[in-house]
């Protein structure tokens, strides 16, 4: 970025260098914009809060930015910057899996920089549509052509198989950052090495077939169904809060999709929050719908998850009801965010105990079972944006396109 953006609209520091303290002073506040806008996303980030940040008033950052947005702007596109120097560090090696070994390694070293405060943070890129800036969106899609560039060239895989990858590569990176936490600094190189070879490998081991998978219903068939009403308000809600985050999910705005009053809104629904919390009570719901199936339906471990997974990407694409994204939960107000973490985490774990299963007899390979669950929840709950990356794509190749590499490696053939 150039000096003069984010300068005061007075234009005085556009009118010259700015000084080494200016720099400073305003990298700071990119900083305590990223970290606010990783907490509430980007509409729930306020000037103020930066500001507080930084022992500051609200008029010392828009000396620096002119609004929120153009903060907001800055902080992502600092992002892209530092996404876009890891990968160039790893795009020189010689094989598609060097290069994404070496990128994981260099994303785990970053972050290993940042806990010991040698680094800015990253920042959470779950509603940068939200912003709706046409700079940083044309900054994104280059990042994700980088991302794209990691893989094997278009000689060997088509450009939907390769924008397929692409999307499941980048929407890894960006989750980590949330299952990080749980791992201490110094095990972050074992971390890497084990994530790579997932991403790389995949989950079937060598020599192992890709199993017939199991039909499934997602249908509830265990209790009454929502309302017809109240269903509406879910997929209206859940599409929002997908596309704009929880803030951009405002209650004019869900209302307005549907084409209601505001009363109409408060007639199906006490807050909000409780709608909210409804859709990923919904999400979370269809996802152990899928687990219990696939487990009824029987086979090895590998059927079991590949066939729970396939449903559930499937479902995803369908237009009709997708799932929540989980990324979303970073920006729900904090009192909400435990308990629905919490059950998103036993989701995983449960994914956990298939593969556990899978490896046992034989049909999955020998992988860290933690770090493949969250990397399946990651690749199921991203598929709600696949379709901005793979244009023309029929929804019934969606299981050679995105799963099975997910299954097979990112640096597996393309399927037929």
């Amino acid at each position: 970025m150039t000096a003069d953006d984010g300068a005061s609209s007075s234009g005085q520091a556009g009118a010259r260098r700015p000084t080494r303290r200016f720099e400073a002073k305003r990298n700071a506040i990119v900083r305590s914009a990223v970290e606010e806008m990783n907490r509430k996303g980007v509409r729930g980030m306020t000037l103020g809060d930066v500001a507080a940040r930084l022992d500051l008033v609200p008029t010392g950052v828009i000396y620096y930015f002119r609004n929120k947005e153009e903060l907001a702007a800055a902080a992502f596109l600092t992002g892209v910057e530092t996404y876009e120097a890891l990968i160039a560090a790893a795009a020189g090696e010689a094989t598609a899996a060097d290069r994404l070994t070496a990128f994981i390694h260099g994303w785990f070293g970053y972050a290993a920089r940042v806990v010991q405060g040698e680094a800015d943070p990253l920042p959470a890129f779950n509603d940068v549509r939200a912003l709706n800036s046409g700079r940083v969106n044309a900054a994104y899609v280059d990042m994700f052509r980088s991302f794209r560039n990691l893989l094997a060239g278009p000689e060997v895989l088509p450009r939907l198989h390769r924008n397929a990858r692409a999307h499941i590569l980048l929407s890894e990176m960006f989750w980590t950052a949330a299952w990080q936490q749980q791992i201490e600094v110094s095990d972050y190189p074992r971390t890497a090495d084990r994530m790579a070879a997932i991403l790389t490998h995949g989950l079937v081991p060598e020599g192992g077939a890709w199993p017939a998978l199991k039909p499934l219903s997602l249908v509830r068939d265990d209790g009454p169904a929502a309302s017809a009403s109240a269903e509406l308000f879910l997929k209206a809600a859940t599409c929002l809060i997908n596309e704009e985050g929880y803030h951009g999910a405002s209650v004019e705005r869900i209302s307005a999709r549907l084409n209601v009053s505001k009363g109409a809104f408060y007639h199906h629904n006490e807050t909000k929050d409780d709608l909210v919390v409804a859709c990923f009570q919904r999400t979370f719901d269809i996802m152990w719908r899928a687990i219990h199936a696939a487990e009824h339906a029987g086979g090895s471990g590998l059927e079991v998850l590949a066939s729970a997974v396939a449903a559930l990407i499937e479902h995803q694409i369908s237009g009709e009801a997708p799932l929540l994204r989980t990324s979303a939960l970073s920006a729900v107000p904090e009192p909400l965010r435990p308990e629905l973490m919490q059950r998103f985490n036993r989701l995983s774990y449960r994914f956990a105990s298939i593969l556990c299963d899978g490896v046992a007899d034989g049909s999955i390979a020998s992988v860290d079972v933690n770090i493949a669950s969250q990397i399946i929840s990651t690749a199921i709950n991203a598929a709600a944006e696949l379709h901005y990356w793979t244009p023309g794509m029929a929804p019934d190749t969606v299981v050679q396109h995105y799963v099975r590499p997910l299954f097979e490696g990112l640096t597996s053939p393309a399927a037929a």
